[in-house]
Protein backbone atom coordinates (compact mmCIF):
# COMPACT_ATOMS: atom_id res chain seq x y z
CA UNK A 1 0.00 0.00 0.00
CA UNK A 2 1.48 3.52 -0.70
CA UNK A 3 2.15 5.99 1.69
CA UNK A 4 -0.43 8.85 2.00
CA UNK A 5 0.12 12.14 0.12
CA UNK A 6 -0.11 14.06 3.20
CA UNK A 7 3.56 11.94 4.40
CA UNK A 8 5.13 12.08 1.42
CA UNK A 9 5.31 15.82 1.73
CA UNK A 10 6.78 15.86 5.19
CA UNK A 11 8.45 13.03 5.49
CA UNK A 12 9.75 9.48 3.15
CA UNK A 13 8.21 6.47 4.27
CA UNK A 14 9.58 4.48 1.00
CA UNK A 15 11.57 2.54 3.76
CA UNK A 16 8.38 0.82 5.33
CA UNK A 17 6.19 -1.37 4.59
CA UNK A 18 2.25 -1.87 5.65
CA UNK A 19 0.36 -4.98 6.84
CA UNK A 20 -3.09 -6.49 7.13
CA UNK A 21 -5.33 -3.62 8.24
CA UNK A 22 -7.50 -4.64 12.21
CA UNK A 23 -10.21 -2.88 13.65
CA UNK A 24 -12.74 -2.97 16.53
CA UNK A 25 -15.71 -0.61 16.55
CA UNK A 26 -14.82 2.36 14.84
CA UNK A 27 -10.83 1.83 15.12
CA UNK A 28 -8.72 0.41 12.31
CA UNK A 29 -5.37 0.04 12.90
CA UNK A 30 -3.04 -0.42 9.79
CA UNK A 31 0.34 -1.98 11.03
CA UNK A 32 3.79 -0.52 9.72
CA UNK A 33 7.13 -2.61 9.31
CA UNK A 34 10.42 -1.74 8.17
CA UNK A 35 12.53 1.35 8.55
CA UNK A 36 16.22 1.70 10.19
CA UNK A 37 15.69 -0.16 12.98
CA UNK A 38 17.77 1.62 15.39
CA UNK A 39 18.39 -0.38 18.46
CA UNK A 40 20.44 1.99 20.24
CA UNK A 41 17.81 4.35 20.78
CA UNK A 42 16.60 4.07 24.45
CA UNK A 43 13.17 2.59 25.00
CA UNK A 44 10.72 4.41 26.70
CA UNK A 45 9.15 2.13 29.58
CA UNK A 46 12.54 0.49 30.44
CA UNK A 47 15.00 3.52 29.97
CA UNK A 48 12.56 6.31 31.01
CA UNK A 49 11.93 7.44 34.66
CA UNK A 50 10.25 10.12 36.22
CA UNK A 51 12.63 11.10 38.49
CA UNK A 52 10.61 13.62 40.25
CA UNK A 53 7.56 16.65 39.92
CA UNK A 54 9.24 19.94 40.76
CA UNK A 55 5.91 21.97 41.72
CA UNK A 56 2.95 22.53 39.45
CA UNK A 57 4.22 21.88 35.70
CA UNK A 58 7.60 21.03 36.27
CA UNK A 59 8.48 17.42 35.65
CA UNK A 60 11.91 15.94 35.51
CA UNK A 61 12.76 12.96 33.37
CA UNK A 62 15.55 10.70 33.28
CA UNK A 63 17.02 8.80 30.75
CA UNK A 64 18.35 5.68 32.99
CA UNK A 65 20.53 3.70 30.01
CA UNK A 66 24.05 3.69 30.36
CA UNK A 67 24.36 4.20 26.68
CA UNK A 68 22.10 5.64 23.86
CA UNK A 69 20.19 8.62 23.43
CA UNK A 70 16.33 8.55 24.45
CA UNK A 71 13.24 10.38 21.99
CA UNK A 72 10.67 10.97 24.50
CA UNK A 73 7.40 10.61 22.94
CA UNK A 74 5.24 12.89 22.50
CA UNK A 75 2.66 13.63 25.08
CA UNK A 76 4.08 11.08 27.54
CA UNK A 77 2.44 11.25 31.23
CA UNK A 78 3.10 10.06 34.39
CA UNK A 79 1.44 8.34 36.73
CA UNK A 80 2.99 9.00 40.31
CA UNK A 81 2.49 8.12 43.67
CA UNK A 82 2.17 10.80 46.38
CA UNK A 83 2.09 14.03 43.49
CA UNK A 84 -0.52 15.68 41.20
CA UNK A 85 0.22 13.86 37.69
CA UNK A 86 1.81 15.31 34.89
CA UNK A 87 1.81 14.73 31.00
CA UNK A 88 4.45 16.77 28.57
CA UNK A 89 3.42 19.09 25.61
CA UNK A 90 6.50 17.73 23.76
CA UNK A 91 8.85 15.55 22.67
CA UNK A 92 12.39 15.68 23.40
CA UNK A 93 16.26 14.45 23.56
CA UNK A 94 17.92 13.38 26.73
CA UNK A 95 21.45 11.78 26.81
CA UNK A 96 22.42 8.55 28.58
CA UNK A 97 22.67 8.94 32.13
CA UNK A 98 21.25 12.68 31.88
CA UNK A 99 18.16 13.86 33.27
CA UNK A 100 15.61 16.87 31.99
CA UNK A 101 13.69 19.08 33.86
CA UNK A 102 10.76 20.03 31.70
CA UNK A 103 8.86 23.47 33.07
CA UNK A 104 6.46 23.41 30.69
CA UNK A 105 4.51 20.31 31.37
CA UNK A 106 0.75 20.51 31.72
CA UNK A 107 -0.97 19.38 35.10
CA UNK A 108 -4.18 16.35 34.28
CA UNK A 109 -5.58 17.08 37.48
CA UNK A 110 -7.75 19.85 38.44
CA UNK A 111 -7.55 19.85 41.93
CA UNK A 112 -5.29 17.67 44.53
CA UNK A 113 -8.60 15.92 45.31
CA UNK A 114 -8.02 14.01 42.03
CA UNK A 115 -4.93 11.77 42.78
CA UNK A 116 -4.61 9.01 40.72
CA UNK A 117 -4.33 5.49 42.77
CA UNK A 118 -0.91 5.30 43.70
CA UNK A 119 -0.71 1.47 43.35
CA UNK A 120 -1.00 1.91 39.10
CA UNK A 121 1.99 2.75 37.88
CA UNK A 122 2.05 3.28 34.19
CA UNK A 123 2.88 6.03 31.50
CA UNK A 124 0.31 7.24 29.09
CA UNK A 125 -0.16 8.97 25.70
CA UNK A 126 -2.14 11.85 26.41
CA UNK A 127 -5.83 11.14 24.29
CA UNK A 128 -6.18 11.94 20.63
CA UNK A 129 -8.76 15.22 21.19
CA UNK A 130 -6.17 16.86 24.05
CA UNK A 131 -3.20 16.65 21.48
CA UNK A 132 -3.50 19.49 19.12
CA UNK A 133 -4.10 21.41 22.02
CA UNK A 134 -1.33 19.88 24.05
CA UNK A 135 1.20 20.58 21.05
CA UNK A 136 0.12 24.29 20.36
CA UNK A 137 0.60 24.94 24.59
CA UNK A 138 3.95 23.51 24.49
CA UNK A 139 6.82 26.28 25.87
CA UNK A 140 4.23 27.67 27.79
CA UNK A 141 5.03 27.73 31.88
CA UNK A 142 1.36 27.13 33.13
CA UNK A 143 0.41 23.90 34.69
CA UNK A 144 -3.39 24.62 34.86
CA UNK A 145 -2.99 24.98 30.66
CA UNK A 146 -4.94 22.27 29.42
CA UNK A 147 -7.48 21.83 32.34
CA UNK A 148 -10.25 23.37 29.73
CA UNK A 149 -8.99 20.85 27.10
CA UNK A 150 -9.63 18.28 29.29
CA UNK A 151 -12.90 18.98 30.90
CA UNK A 152 -14.24 19.28 27.01
CA UNK A 153 -12.95 16.17 26.29
CA UNK A 154 -15.08 14.68 29.59
CA UNK A 155 -17.92 16.65 28.73
CA UNK A 156 -18.05 14.87 25.88
CA UNK A 157 -17.71 11.49 26.93
CA UNK A 158 -20.91 12.40 29.02
CA UNK A 159 -18.31 12.55 32.18
CA UNK A 160 -18.02 15.41 34.95
CA UNK A 161 -17.31 18.68 33.50
CA UNK A 162 -13.60 19.20 35.05
CA UNK A 163 -9.83 18.89 34.21
CA UNK A 164 -9.42 15.92 35.82
CA UNK A 165 -7.79 13.15 33.66
CA UNK A 166 -8.45 10.18 35.47
CA UNK A 167 -12.32 10.07 34.91
CA UNK A 168 -10.70 8.82 31.78
CA UNK A 169 -7.56 6.71 32.96
CA UNK A 170 -9.08 5.23 35.55
CA UNK A 171 -12.47 5.07 35.78
CA UNK A 172 -12.77 3.99 32.15
CA UNK A 173 -9.28 1.80 32.26
CA UNK A 174 -11.28 -1.59 32.18
CA UNK A 175 -12.86 -0.66 28.61
CA UNK A 176 -10.20 0.95 27.22
CA UNK A 177 -7.76 -1.64 27.68
CA UNK A 178 -9.54 -4.03 25.99
CA UNK A 179 -7.69 -2.88 22.92
CA UNK A 180 -5.13 -4.62 24.09
CA UNK A 181 -6.22 -7.77 23.32
CA UNK A 182 -8.75 -6.27 20.26
CA UNK A 183 -6.28 -5.19 18.29
CA UNK A 184 -2.99 -7.36 18.09
CA UNK A 185 0.74 -6.05 17.93
CA UNK A 186 2.55 -7.71 15.51
CA UNK A 187 6.08 -9.09 16.15
CA UNK A 188 8.64 -6.81 14.00
CA UNK A 189 6.15 -4.48 13.91
CA UNK A 190 7.91 -0.31 14.39
CA UNK A 191 4.19 1.46 13.87
CA UNK A 192 0.68 1.92 12.85
CA UNK A 193 -1.59 4.18 11.12
CA UNK A 194 -4.64 4.60 12.86
CA UNK A 195 -8.19 5.04 11.36
CA UNK A 196 -11.65 6.61 12.93
CA UNK A 197 -14.27 5.90 11.03
CA UNK A 198 -12.83 6.40 7.22
CA UNK A 199 -10.37 8.94 8.62
CA UNK A 200 -7.00 8.59 8.89
CA UNK A 201 -6.18 9.94 12.88
CA UNK A 202 -2.61 9.02 13.23
CA UNK A 203 0.29 8.08 11.99
CA UNK A 204 2.73 6.65 14.68
CA UNK A 205 6.29 5.34 14.05
CA UNK A 206 9.33 4.32 16.42
CA UNK A 207 13.12 3.99 16.01
CA UNK A 208 13.18 -0.08 16.26
CA UNK A 209 10.54 -2.52 17.14
CA UNK A 210 11.12 -3.17 20.82
CA UNK A 211 9.99 1.04 20.97
CA UNK A 212 6.87 0.44 19.66
CA UNK A 213 6.20 -2.59 21.70
CA UNK A 214 6.54 -0.38 24.92
CA UNK A 215 4.26 2.56 23.32
CA UNK A 216 1.92 0.40 21.96
CA UNK A 217 -0.74 0.24 25.13
CA UNK A 218 -0.80 3.89 25.85
CA UNK A 219 -1.44 4.43 22.00
CA UNK A 220 -3.87 1.78 21.34
CA UNK A 221 -5.49 2.18 24.71
CA UNK A 222 -5.17 5.60 25.98
CA UNK A 223 -4.17 7.93 23.28
CA UNK A 224 -6.75 6.27 19.99
CA UNK A 225 -8.91 4.36 21.92
CA UNK A 226 -9.90 7.22 23.57
CA UNK A 227 -10.88 8.83 20.09
CA UNK A 228 -12.81 5.23 19.44
CA UNK A 229 -14.73 5.72 22.71
CA UNK A 230 -15.73 9.56 21.95
CA UNK A 231 -16.97 8.73 18.22
CA UNK A 232 -18.79 5.69 19.23
CA UNK A 233 -22.04 7.92 19.14
CA UNK A 234 -21.19 8.47 15.14
CA UNK A 235 -20.97 4.45 14.56
CA UNK A 236 -24.20 4.37 12.89
CA UNK A 237 -22.10 6.62 10.07
CA UNK A 238 -19.68 3.54 9.42
CA UNK A 239 -18.85 2.69 5.84
CA UNK A 240 -20.58 -0.35 4.26
CA UNK A 241 -18.36 -3.30 4.90
CA UNK A 242 -17.01 -2.82 8.63
CA UNK A 243 -18.58 -5.70 10.50
CA UNK A 244 -18.63 -8.49 7.17
CA UNK A 245 -21.58 -11.20 7.67
CA UNK A 246 -20.36 -14.75 6.46
CA UNK A 247 -23.01 -17.30 5.36
CA UNK A 248 -20.27 -20.17 5.06
CA UNK A 249 -22.00 -23.99 5.12
CA UNK A 250 -18.39 -25.55 5.59
CA UNK A 251 -14.75 -24.88 6.95
CA UNK A 252 -13.85 -24.72 2.97
CA UNK A 253 -16.34 -22.07 2.72
CA UNK A 254 -15.52 -20.03 5.25
CA UNK A 255 -11.73 -19.72 4.75
CA UNK A 256 -13.11 -18.76 1.16
CA UNK A 257 -15.50 -16.05 2.57
CA UNK A 258 -12.61 -14.60 5.12
CA UNK A 259 -10.02 -14.38 2.66
CA UNK A 260 -12.55 -11.98 0.33
CA UNK A 261 -13.23 -9.92 3.31
CA UNK A 262 -9.39 -9.57 4.27
CA UNK A 263 -8.85 -8.28 0.37
CA UNK A 264 -11.85 -6.00 0.68
CA UNK A 265 -10.86 -4.45 3.90
CA UNK A 266 -7.72 -3.98 2.35
CA UNK A 267 -8.90 -2.13 -0.69
CA UNK A 268 -11.35 -0.41 1.56
CA UNK A 269 -8.30 1.08 3.47
CA UNK A 270 -6.41 1.81 0.72
CA UNK A 271 -9.28 3.97 -0.17
CA UNK A 272 -9.24 5.78 2.66
CA UNK A 273 -5.59 6.11 2.32
CA UNK A 274 -5.79 7.77 -0.99
CA UNK A 275 -8.62 9.75 -0.09
CA UNK A 276 -6.19 11.72 2.51
CA UNK A 277 -6.40 15.02 1.03
CA UNK A 278 -2.55 16.42 0.25
CA UNK A 279 -1.47 18.74 3.06
CA UNK A 280 1.02 21.78 2.66
CA UNK A 281 2.98 21.64 6.06
CA UNK A 282 4.83 24.23 8.56
CA UNK A 283 8.20 22.81 9.58
CA UNK A 284 10.19 23.88 12.12
CA UNK A 285 13.47 22.98 13.57
CA UNK A 286 12.79 22.44 17.83
CA UNK A 287 15.54 20.42 18.80
CA UNK A 288 19.10 19.45 17.93
CA UNK A 289 21.38 16.50 19.52
CA UNK A 290 23.97 15.56 17.51
CA UNK A 291 22.67 14.52 14.18
CA UNK A 292 19.33 14.32 15.08
CA UNK A 293 16.59 16.42 14.73
CA UNK A 294 12.95 16.75 16.17
CA UNK A 295 10.71 18.63 14.04
CA UNK A 296 7.48 20.04 14.14
CA UNK A 297 4.97 20.11 11.31
CA UNK A 298 1.34 21.70 11.58
CA UNK A 299 -1.22 21.59 8.47
CA UNK A 300 -4.58 22.43 8.32
CA UNK A 301 -5.68 18.95 9.21
CA UNK A 302 -2.75 17.71 11.27
CA UNK A 303 0.12 18.58 13.53
CA UNK A 304 3.24 16.48 15.33
CA UNK A 305 6.60 16.24 15.79
CA UNK A 306 8.91 13.87 14.48
CA UNK A 307 12.43 13.00 14.12
CA UNK A 308 15.49 12.62 11.36
CA UNK A 309 18.89 11.68 11.16
CA UNK A 310 20.79 13.02 8.41
CA UNK A 311 17.21 13.05 6.33
CA UNK A 312 16.22 9.43 7.49
CA UNK A 313 12.81 9.24 9.59
CA UNK A 314 14.00 7.76 12.99
CA UNK A 315 10.66 8.47 15.12
CA UNK A 316 7.38 9.98 14.23
CA UNK A 317 3.89 11.12 15.86
CA UNK A 318 1.52 12.77 13.54
CA UNK A 319 -2.12 13.19 14.25
CA UNK A 320 -5.18 14.78 12.75
CA UNK A 321 -7.17 17.64 15.06
CA UNK A 322 -10.52 16.91 16.26
CA UNK A 323 -11.98 19.57 13.32
CA UNK A 324 -10.71 17.48 10.80
CA UNK A 325 -11.94 13.90 11.95
CA UNK A 326 -15.58 15.63 12.35
CA UNK A 327 -16.87 13.17 15.50
CA UNK A 328 -16.81 14.74 18.65
CA UNK A 329 -15.20 17.68 19.73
Amino acid sequence: MDSPQLVKSTFDLSGYRFGMPQESGVLTVLPIFGGPERAEFVSPLKGLKLSRVDGYGNMEIANTASQGVAIVPLHMGYIQDGAQNHALCRSAFIGAGQKRMFRDACCVQESQGGYLEGRQQWFFILPLHLRTEALELRGQENYSKLWNGISRLNRGLGLPNRGHLEQILSRKRAFLTQYQSRLELLPGQTGAMFFLLDKLAGIEIAPHPAYFQELWMPLVCFCYGVGEMYCQPSANNLPEGVSPAFSARNLQELRKQLLQSRVERQEQVSNWVARTPAEKFTISETERFLDLRLQTATSKNFAGQFVEEKGRLVYASLFAKPEKLAIGG
